[in-house]
């Protein structure tokens, strides 16, 4: 009775640690979320007194989400090796803090079947891919305006891009995010219907860039 109960507990402990996540590489497209930074800041960053919140990001890459066509995968196992704090550190740039650049990984990253540089690497080509629109970095004041008009401004800016393929969501009252769904040669792609919610506030508020 002992070694069966041994037996069970085994196998208990190895269901368990499968179900922290799906198989690594195995997903259908990326969504790529774009935060605006002083809005993370009002809501969390300033509370947390995060060095993001001192420097004058608008638009950074809060991550390269693996995503099935409905739901997504999270904490795969892995063999790839965990990034170095060098690595973390020099995602900082377009990530906001090194933290962020780490958490990403540990969660979406570890899904996406790269090592950890293939991974930052593709995340940097993303962002750089997304012509993230001039005006915003223009306000010297906050603005309430409707959630559409940053999605017409990414789509005006990005003629590649379609409605379907970004949607803005808000959080607080605020503009939070712009999320667009990539192939995973990164050709912009219509997203799932569990990703297009577009936020439909007509007040939604704006800060500028400190």
């Amino acid at each position: 009775m002992r070694v069966l109960v041994f037996a069970l507990l085994g196998l208990i402990a190895v269901s368990g640690a499968w179900a922290k996540g799906e198989r690594a590489g195995d997903f259908d497209y990326y969504v790529m979320s774009l935060s605006w930074s002083p809005t993370w800041c009002a809501i969390e960053g300033d509370a947390r007194q995060s060095p993001q919140c001192d420097a004058d990001f608008g638009w950074v890459l809060h991550g390269l989400w693996p995503q099935y066509n409905r739901g997504w995968p999270s904490y795969c196992p892995t063999v790839e090796r965990n990034p170095s704090r060098t690595m973390t550190n020099d995602m900082a740039d377009i990530m906001g803090t090194s933290g962020l650049a780490w958490h990403q990984w540990n969660k979406h990253g570890v899904c996406s079947g790269l090592s950890a540089p293939q991974y930052y690497g593709l995340s940097r080509q993303a962002f750089d891919a997304i012509a993230r629109p001039p005006v915003f970095r223009q306000l010297d004041k906050a603005v309430k305006l409707p959630a559409k008009v940053v999605e017409e401004a990414f789509i005006k800016a990005n003629p590649q891009l379609e409605r379907d393929m970004i949607t803005i969501t808000c959080k607080d009252g605020r503009i939070q995010e712009a999320r667009i769904c990539l192939s995973k040669s990164l050709d912009p792609v219509p997203c799932g219907r569990d990703v297009i919610r577009d936020c439909t506030a007509t007040d939604a508020l704006l800060d500028p860039i400190r």
